[in-house]
């Protein structure tokens, strides 16, 4: 039969408030008769060094037991304490009121008894009789365990009793205890375990209630944290395998219709006849790259030949080479550059793929009559190259989906731009790949700021 966690919990608890409850008795006892009466049987023991002298004297007196057998009265006289004036305010030794005396026993030489308590032996706590450096007999008492356990031991089995009797309760209280416990555990499990089944069944909505600061309310704000993710990136790839679909569709649209136009004899066959479709194979053929290029910078397959190289004098290169399309577009395109060498560790030719992009971003996404204005500087040991455009510019809210793939900021899906919609996330996986990251922020020319931070080689 297999245990549920409620079960387990349940005897984990029962056992280890049974097992306390156990040692805690078992302790007690031997605290008891270990350390009590001890106590008691040294106080005995004191009391038999007190009362030596006087045997030692009655018997030099004497010069034997004889005077003794079975003289209780003589027996007693020798056990009084001496007389001391401070006793009168303190009260008897400790020993008397113990019944310590009663207990005491005289054997000779031959452990045979004398007088005192009938039951004193060998087994008994003995003291030699010392007289002249010659032991003459042995002054005895029986231990109080023994004592108690030959008379009447109703208190002492009483109080074992009413132990037991704490104890059953205390067994039975630690149950309800840890029955509710286990119960109040398992609904906030059977809580996690019936969401988790729903997320993994495909409902990644389902959440559950954070209503503890403790290690459970902490998983349960894992869970719904993950559940977060989950339906981000479902809703994500829905978005994408829609945007996929229509940035496929529409140059499909665009060919299909150009090509039955020719079919039907409704336009000639010409250079001009085939210049749309061109237009649309090279675009659908730029998406295709993309695409490529997307899936290996996500899964980190993109090739990366890393070295050190001087990133002002590759800005400077490509700056130059993209001046005149911008003066295409009607743009002007400046920037600002450190004469100095600013090292970076990277890929060449992926560092020029990313800054041309953004640079193709400006030109497709800056009216005409505007400015792009480049800048790179160095702080606390960081490389970062700013972008700035001039209007239109992009909402604040909208800003950080910017690197997001197929995302544009317009409501409707016209490809007047000519892009596919992947280049900025392409952007953020280089940037990424080379410790680096990328952000979008309002620039001070009205447009849309791209900052590129890269860390400087040492």
């Amino acid at each position: 039969m297999k245990l549920g966690i409620t079960a387990k919990l349940f005897i984990a608890i029962l056992a280890s408030c049974a097992v306390v409850l156990l040692v805690n008795g078992v302790a007690a006892r031997i605290s008891f008769q270990r350390g009590f009466l001890g106590y008691l049987n040294e106080q005995g023991v004191e009391r038999m060094q007190e009362v030596m002298p006087h045997i030692q004297a009655a018997y030099r007196q004497h010069g034997s037991w004889q005077f003794l057998h079975g003289d209780m009265e003589a027996w007693f006289h020798l056990m009084r304490p001496d007389p001391d004036p401070g006793r009168a305010l303190t009260g008897p030794p400790v020993s008397d009121q113990t019944g310590a005396v009663p207990r005491f026993g005289l054997l000779d030489t031959q452990y045979q008894q004398v007088v005192g308590n009938p039951t004193v032996g060998r087994e008994s706590i003995l003291r030699p009789v010392v007289v002249e450096g010659r032991t003459v007999g042995w002054l005895a008492m029986v231990p109080f365990q023994k004592a108690i356990a030959a008379g009447d031991v109703r208190f002492y089995e009483a109080q074992m009793q009413m132990w037991w009797l704490i104890g059953v309760f205390s067994v039975l209280f630690a149950a309800a205890l840890a029955y509710l416990l286990a119960r109040t555990l398992l609904l906030r499990l059977h809580g996690l375990t019936g969401a988790t089944h729903r997320l993994a069944s495909g409902n990644y909505g389902s959440r559950v209630p954070e209503n503890s600061r403790d290690e459970l309310g902490a998983l349960a704000r894992d869970f719904n944290q993950l559940a977060q993710t989950l339906e981000h990136t479902e809703r994500a790839r829905r978005n994408f395998m829609a945007d996929i679909s229509h940035e496929l569709r529409t140059p499909l649209a665009v060919m299909r219709a150009e090509v039955e136009a020719i079919q039907d004899g409704i336009r000639p066959l010409s250079q001009a006849a085939l210049e749309p479709i061109a237009q649309q194979i090279g675009q659908l053929g730029k998406l295709v790259n993309d695409l490529h290029d997307l899936s290996l910078t996500d899964v980190g397959a993109l090739t990366y030949r890393r070295a050190s190289l001087d990133l002002a004098l590759l800005l400077q290169a490509l700056l130059g080479s993209m001046q005149a399309r911008f003066a295409a577009a009607g743009l002007q395109l400046n920037w600002t550059l450190d004469n100095a060498p600013i090292r970076v560790d990277g890929d060449e030719r992926r560092l020029q793929q990313l800054f041309a992009n953004l640079l193709e971003n400006a030109v497709r996404y800056t009216d005409a009559g505007g400015e792009v204005r480049v800048t790179c500087e160095r702080t606390a040991g960081q490389i970062k190259v700013r972008f700035d455009d001039s209007p239109p510019g992009v909402d604040p809210d909208k800003l950080p989906r910017l690197f997001e793939r197929f995302y544009r900021t317009e409501g409707s899906r016209n490809r007047n731009s000519g892009g596919s919609g992947l280049g900025l996330a392409i952007c953020r996986n280089i940037a990424e790949a080379h410790d680096g990251q990328i952000e979008a922020a309002a620039s001070p020319l009205g447009g849309v700021r791209i900052v590129v931070t890269l860390p400087e080689a040492l």
